[in-house]
């Protein structure tokens, strides 16, 4: 079926929910995919942040295949093996003692709202239920989710929204401090604002805010559904930020490409949730499980982290030097391979150049690129990004 014939059924039957770019993608293998008409490209979207290790990596096929054959899916009314296994791993490599599971970040993220509303109800009783959330930020797009969300844009038209959620500016701690009362039970933020335009929490910032949480018992919340899973150079950003959180929520690249979503918190936390107070059907289903066990231990193993953390700096550097040379670059900001630019020009305009020459990019609003490859990605291919992009600003510039 021709790209422009799928595109009309997809108009004819699809709701028109995405902007999507004129390309159907059939295939990919490793940091590249490929359209119906076999052109090439390499790939800096990642499925937004979410194939960690690319496309068709042999180990995740494999554990997939494997599963696939064996159970796909029993439900948690029993226990299964990849689900018990894998929640050991997170635990094992992160601050938490406990695991659960479900189907997408803004679900990690609902599960994350819901644990601390009833911690806190448990510890306070009813009248403290309260969250704090940061402007720009992006939780998901469950009411509970678009509302804990900092943007208008994501909330107009579903009003009345949930209660109980305030917005402050990212990186103010005055602001954090006035907006916590005896009402809040958490703090919730990302350690990169991704959708808000790859902002990175300053780590005073983020000590300052850990500490305001201790003193006030309040829950801190990390939403790491972008930065999580090797992201940016480490399994988790708040390892280089030096701040542990109460919560943390995972998804995109801990499946590889898998649908899972995962929220991880304190034994402490984690015991609000009984029987029947939480629940997902779908939720660590073994296929999922054996998935996100397949990129954990490929991650664990050290030599991917290694490769993004140094192509993530490698990458910086090249951004950095792009905007020595193209004023029409504004700032480059970001950590590892969740790298931003922000632009004095319609960002789309470059994302449409970017396509043309066989190189996929996205934005997030009117002036920002993100990139956010494959951690298997290479000097190479991100030179030849480099010289792609230095092409459409000289163009622009002329």
């Amino acid at each position: 079926m021709p790209t422009e014939e799928l595109k009309q059924d997809a108009t004819h039957y699809l709701m028109h929910t995405y902007t999507r770019q004129p390309l159907s993608i059939v295939r990919g293998r490793g940091t590249k995919v490929y359209d119906l008409e076999g052109r090439e490209y390499i790939d800096f979207v990642g499925g937004i942040a979410v194939n960690i290790l690319g496309h068709g990596h042999p180990d995740l096929v494999q554990a997939i295949q494997r599963q696939a054959a064996q159970l796909i899916h029993a439900s948690n009314l029993y226990y299964t093996e990849p689900q018990v296994k894998l929640a050991q791993v997170l635990v094992d490599h992160s601050f938490a003692d406990k695991v659960f599971f479900c189907n997408s970040g803004a679900e990690a993220n609902e599960a994350a709202i819901k644990l601390a509303r009833r911690y806190s109800h448990d510890k306070y009783g009813a009248g403290r239920f309260e969250i704090v959330t940061m402007k720009n930020s992006f939780h998901g797009r469950t009411m509970a989710t678009l509302t804990a969300t900092g943007q208008e844009k994501v909330q107009k038209g579903y009003e009345p929204l949930l209660p109980g959620f305030s917005y402050v500016a990212f990186n103010n701690l005055e602001e954090v401090e006035q907006a916590v009362t005896d009402k809040t039970a958490a703090i919730m933020l990302e350690p990169i604002q991704g959708e808000g335009g790859v902002y990175v929490a300053d780590r005073e910032y983020l000590k300052q805010v850990r500490d305001l949480c201790a003193r006030k018992d309040v829950l801190l919340i990390f939403d790491e559904v972008q930065t999580g899973m090797g992201r940016t150079g480490t399994l988790f950003a708040y390892e280089q930020l030096g701040v542990q959180p109460d919560i943390m929520t995972l998804a995109k690249g801990l499946g590889g490409g898998v649908p899972i979503g995962a929220c991880l918190a304190t034994d402490s936390v984690a015991k609000a949730f009984s029987p029947g107070s939480h629940a997902s059907t779908f939720g660590g289903n073994p296929l999922a499980c054996a998935a996100g066990l397949a990129v954990c231990r490929v991650l664990l193993d050290g030599r991917v982290l290694d490769q993004a953390r140094r192509m993530g700096e490698y990458l910086a550097k090249g951004l950095s030097d792009c905007k020595e040379r193209h004023r029409v670059v504004r700032e480059v900001r970001g950590l590892g391979l969740l790298q931003g630019v922000e632009l004095d020009m319609d960002g789309k305009v470059v994302v449409s150049e970017c396509l043309a020459r066989g190189i996929l990019i996205n934005g997030t609003g009117e002036h920002v690129l993100r990139f956010v490859p494959p951690l298997i990605i290479t000097h190479l291919e991100i030179d030849r990004l480099l010289d792609t992009l230095a092409q459409i600003f000289s163009k622009q510039a002329a």
